[in-house]
């Protein structure tokens, strides 16, 4: 299982929290590639719901990690 950053961001739209089927079932019907779908497949599935991208990908970026001031555009 790997995840980039492209495929990741087919999940933020994602009904979070979601349980593992739930979060393949949107990948599915949402068009995400293939490699979106394997890797929600290869979790281990404890039944648990995830609450955000953050808890499948923890080195998920956030706005924090990008170096650029919003204010200036």
């Amino acid at each position: 299982m790997y995840w980039t950053l492209e495929l990741a961001s087919w999940l933020e739209d994602a009904p979070w929290p979601a349980t593992k089927d739930e979060l393949i079932d949107f990948a599915m019907r949402s068009g995400s590639p293939m490699e979106v779908i394997e890797n929600l497949q290869e979790m281990e599935d404890e039944g648990e719901s995830y609450e955000n991208i953050d808890e499948i990908w923890p080195d998920y970026p956030t706005k924090d990690d990008f170096f650029f001031n919003e204010d200036e555009f």
